[in-house]
């Protein structure tokens, strides 16, 4: 199972947990966090702030508290920014997902069918190298 997947079914019970409303997954909407925020995904908090009564970032922050304390150290942080809930995952479990994938045993990963590109330097003979290079030459040594 993707790390993603785990999050709606810790959001429903933390939602039944602290508003005893039952979520159904397709109510939940989770993003991959953007790139000028800290945090691993993303939920929105907008549509779950009217099963709360209470406004999107003090839903937020109450969900982030929950799961921080309830999840067996899954959530380690997270941040509220105007009704953005940002989660950071453990990395212990990003290891145990790079482990999985790499040696194979995905009985608890979903494969989700993308293609995955890895490039790698091929520069011209003629040419020297120079710093442009060195991002393909260190991701395909990675």
């Amino acid at each position: 199972m993707t790390p993603s997947h785990l999050l709606p079914e810790y959001i429903q019970k933390a939602f039944q947990s602290l508003y005893t409303v039952a979520l159904g997954p397709d109510q939940i909407t989770i993003q991959l966090t953007r790139k000028e925020f800290e945090g691993d995904f993303t939920v929105l908090m907008f549509p779950l702030a009217r099963f709360t009564g209470l406004k999107p970032e003090e839903a937020g922050q109450q969900l982030g508290e929950w799961l921080i304390a309830n999840t067996n150290q899954y959530v380690t942080g997270f941040n509220v920014v105007k009704g953005f809930l940002n989660l950071s995952i453990h990395d212990s479990y990003w290891i145990r997902y790079v482990e999985a994938l790499s040696s194979g045993s995905m009985e608890n990963f979903e494969d989700t069918g993308e293609r995955i590109l890895v490039e790698y330097s091929s520069p011209n003979t003629n040419k020297p190298l120079h710093l442009g290079h060195v991002r393909n030459i260190l991701l395909g040594w990675s």
